[in-house]
């Protein structure tokens, strides 16, 4: 009998917006800076993989909060879930991140508020 550890539950584009309009968690953006700048989700809270991993916290908005964690694909925010649940925090990844997000029709910003793109 084989044992697989199972990683940090996924959702859709669809349920990440409605558990972070509706309800009280978070959308954590965890792309870096450009991909960040060039579009986001509205509302979204910016903490990069790469200082996740160096061991940063997240940021205050975030803290003590469900999270719901994108990536431009699916790849970045599947580990950072991981590495967030193993810290004790409630969070799920969004299934094919923000490429999905987008082909969703859900709305994306840039670092001015303006309508945004993928990078």
């Amino acid at each position: 009998m084989f044992l697989f550890r199972r990683g940090a539950a996924r959702v859709t584009p669809a349920q990440a917006r409605r558990r972070t309009t509706d309800g009280d968690a978070v959308l954590l953006d965890v792309r870096e800076l450009a991909e960040w700048n060039a579009g986001h989700a509205p509302g979204a809270v910016h903490a990069p993989l790469s200082r996740l991993l160096t061991g940063t916290a997240l940021p205050t908005a975030a803290q003590d909060r469900p999270l719901v964690v994108i990536c431009r694909s699916g790849h970045r925010s599947q580990r950072a879930a991981g590495l967030l649940t193993g810290r004790g925090a409630e969070a799920v990844d969004v299934k094919g991140g923000m490429n999905a997000w987008v082909t969703a029709g859900l709305p994306v910003v840039d670092e001015r508020g303006s309508s945004g793109r993928i990078a």
